[in-house]
């Protein structure tokens, strides 16, 4: 059976296109959209990627008030080597960010929102060389 390698792009709807990709570009390194064929994408580390359905009743990427009546469709994961060091960066930037005390087996997780509300997770694998 063939087996797509991977994501080549991940596409969602913005009321500030351009600045939504600077903000993704200036506090996570997320490279913007190049202008032109021969520019360079961002390029992600090797490592797993969770694919994971929620059931819509789910509260767990919910948003906070006051966009909280308005359910998130999705949740951004991303996979960091220091999880600390892009805290302290993203709180230095004035993002709220909050880390999980909980440390799981998997590593360590935290949870912010860009500047549209949209949930993302950072996740510290237990083991960097394994991404898992």
């Amino acid at each position: 059976m063939e087996k797509v390698l991977g994501f080549g792009g991940f596409f969602f709807r913005s009321d500030d296109p351009a600045t939504l990709a600077r903000w993704y570009s200036q506090n996570l390194g997320v490279l913007e959209v190049p202008t032109d064929y021969g520019g360079t994408c961002w390029q992600q580390d090797a490592g797993e990627t969770v694919f994971a359905p929620f059931g819509r009743d789910t509260t767990y990427f919910d948003r906070p008030a006051p966009d909280s009546r308005q359910p998130a469709q999705f949740m951004l994961n991303f996979r960091v080597r220091d999880l600390d060091a892009m805290v302290a960066q993203l709180r230095g930037a004035g993002t709220e960010v909050e880390v999980e005390s909980e440390v799981y087996p998997n590593g360590r997780f935290a949870k912010l929102f860009d500047p549209e509300g949209n949930p993302i997770q950072l996740w510290e694998p237990a083991d960097p060389g394994a991404g898992a």
